[in-house]
């Protein structure tokens, strides 16, 4: 399908590259992200040796007993921190929730920042110490990458450089790491389950660490769902409500869902670990006004972060 442009970019080639590579690579993940909302990412920083003991840990994680898992839900943190049980979540606009499970890692304030007394501590996996010292390991580095990512897009845009390092510095970004479990008696499900519901995300972008099943698919312009497939090691990096706010819809956050795997594959658990790549609650998400004109009407109302993802998490179902 010639519309669905997801190219395959090596990252080094912008932080390290000629000026030409620069602008090369700039170009392409804005027109991408402007067409479809997705790109494959190379040569990020993550080393096969940490994305594998990452994902070591994460299976240990959900195989612990479900007494342990439920220890770590914390009331009260809308599933910010620790761990969130099973049928949770629900996609907005869907009635039914995702088959999943999950646990996610918040930022971890170093320099004494205003933000540090905002955020709930991290939850400490007492029976896992490995998992909690290598999630914060893959958050630093995914960070990184999305920073670099960030001012490769901010380039695009005509912006500075550097226009968002400090709105993302000590930002409400999360590593989430996700369980879709395997389902055990598909005939009893309700018709619309599924392991993730078509949604888009709430954040600037979004980091995915591969995932250990098929099973993502984001919508065309064309309205036709396409498969979402990364090469061994790549990240798959998209788009989300934030980024498409500021910018007008400019940039693209595209719907994209899990879907349930072909019946003889059921019960088989899939594993994914996603980077929601989130600036300071203070964030003004007011679209820039390089993006606003007689063509592209403004069409979003003034909002900070921290207000839209209150919105959002509510809308989901985490947040009451």
């Amino acid at each position: 399908m010639s519309t669905v442009n997801i190219p395959r970019l090596d990252l080094d080639t912008y932080i390290n590259g000629t000026a030409d590579e620069r602008k090369a690579f700039s170009d392409s993940i804005g027109k991408a992200f402007n067409e479809t909302g997705f790109v494959t990412i190379t040569n990020h920083g993550l080393s096969k040796e940490l994305i594998d003991k990452l994902y070591t840990q994460v299976k240990a994680l959900f195989a612990l007993p479900e007494e342990v898992k439920m220890k770590y839900e914390i009331p009260g943190l809308a599933g910010q921190r620790g761990y969130t049980g099973k049928n949770k979540e629900t996609a907005k606009g869907f009635k039914v929730p995702d088959l999943k499970e999950f646990w996610q890692i918040g930022q971890t304030v170093s320099d004494d920042a205003p933000e540090k007394a905002f955020y709930p501590d991290n939850v400490v996996v007492e029976e896992q110490p490995e998992f909690n010292t290598t999630t914060l390991e893959v958050y630093k580095k995914l960070e990184a990458a999305g920073i670099h990512l960030l001012r490769a897009i901010a380039v695009y845009l005509n912006l500075p450089e550097n226009y968002f390092d400090d709105k993302v510095h000590n930002g409400n970004s999360i590593l989430r790491t996700l369980h879709y479990f395997p389902i055990e008696n598909p005939d009893a499900l309700p018709d619309d389950a599924v392991r993730a519901g078509a949604h888009e995300d709430i954040n600037l972008i979004t980091l995915l660490i591969g995932a250990s099943a098929d099973g993502l698919e984001l919508l065309t312009r064309e309205n036709k769902w396409f498969p979402v497939k990364a090469f061994g090691e790549d990240l798959v990096v998209n788009v989300g409500d934030m980024l498409q706010r500021l910018t007008n819809n400019k940039l693209k956050s595209t719907t994209h869902r899990v879907v349930n795997p072909p019946r003889e594959e059921m019960k088989n658990s899939r594993f994914s670990v996603p980077f929601f790549l989130h600036p300071k609650s203070t964030m003004d998400l007011t679209s820039l006004p390089s993006t606003i004109d007689e063509q592209h009407p403004k069409l979003y109302t003034d909002i900070t972060a921290g207000e839209y993802l209150d919105e959002r998490l509510r809308e989901i179902g985490l947040k009451k």
